[in-house]
């Protein structure tokens, strides 16, 4: 399924964060977010995943409104990795996990055969199978981060929306995870702080600056000295990754250039 969002206006604590910002996760794509801190990355995916209400704008989902879905119907068909996370400190990992069956269930009702299934096949692909009986507020924080992925699994949704889903994981559980994403071919809205992560593993790139979409299109399109400059500030050399090809970033970081940029970089062209 396709997310479209169209002139999205947000404001949080009374401040205008995301502004008219248009954008498209495309069927079975990975859709990178990438942009400065504070550029508003967080709360326009918060806005996908209805946390927070739009001041002005939409968000579709295969040309359906979002904000006339219920909350069980909009999970089930959209799951969240989001930032901010309550401990589940008396949960265990499975526990944790089968709260992802909750949008098919009726109130007070039990997991049978195929929920079980579905959890243990998201603990199974997040490498979480044999943690299950631990209690969620044992593990580190890359445990945690793959405990609340699984549950995002277990949900089975057509989107995914994932913000920062690397922190705290190290490096073979960051390929891990991208790799897992990849083979999943569900459509995912993904935040990446690394930008050479998300140039290796995203199909198409949107560069948020100051709340505004200034550059869209490919990993290849968009990822230019120019721009990395322009909006982050940072002198850099874009090469070809040596075994796959993705656009690789080399930093030069003696030689920062300086912010310039009162208003936001023009918007380019999208690829």
């Amino acid at each position: 399924m396709r997310i479209d969002i169209q002139n999205l206006h947000v404001a949080y604590a009374g401040r205008t964060v995301v502004a008219g910002a248009q954008l498209i996760a495309a069927d079975g794509e990975i859709t990178g977010i990438v942009g400065p801190n504070g550029s508003g990355k967080s709360t326009l995916l918060r806005s996908v995943y209805r946390h927070l209400q739009p001041r002005a704008g939409r968000v579709l989902l295969d040309g359906a409104d979002l904000t006339t879905f219920t909350a069980s119907r909009a999970a089930r068909h959209i799951a969240a990795l989001p930032q901010e996370r309550g401990d589940d400190s008396e949960l265990t990992v499975r526990e944790v996990t089968a709260m992802g069956r909750t949008p098919y269930k009726r109130a007070f009702e039990g997991d049978n055969a195929a929920d079980n299934d579905i959890v243990d096949r998201a603990l199974a692909d997040t490498g979480m199978k044999e943690h299950a009986a631990r209690r969620f507020t044992e593990l580190s924080g890359g445990e945690r981060q793959r405990v609340l992925l699984a549950r995002a699994f277990a949900q089975q949704p057509d989107v995914l929306v994932l913000d920062e889903p690397t922190n705290h994981l190290d490096v073979h559980h960051q390929s891990e995870l991208l790799a897992l994403l990849r083979a999943r071919a569900s459509t995912t809205l993904v935040s990446l702080h690394d930008l050479n992560m998300a140039a290796a593993v995203c199909d198409r790139l949107h560069v948020l600056h100051a709340g505004h979409v200034v550059a869209s299109g490919t990993p290849h399109a968009v990822l230019t000295p120019e721009l990395l400059a322009e909006v982050f500030h940072v002198r850099t050399a874009v090469i070809e990754h040596p075994l796959t090809g993705a656009p690789l970033i080399a930093y030069d970081h003696r030689g920062m250039t300086t912010p310039s940029a009162v208003h936001p970089p023009s918007q380019r062209p999208s690829s």
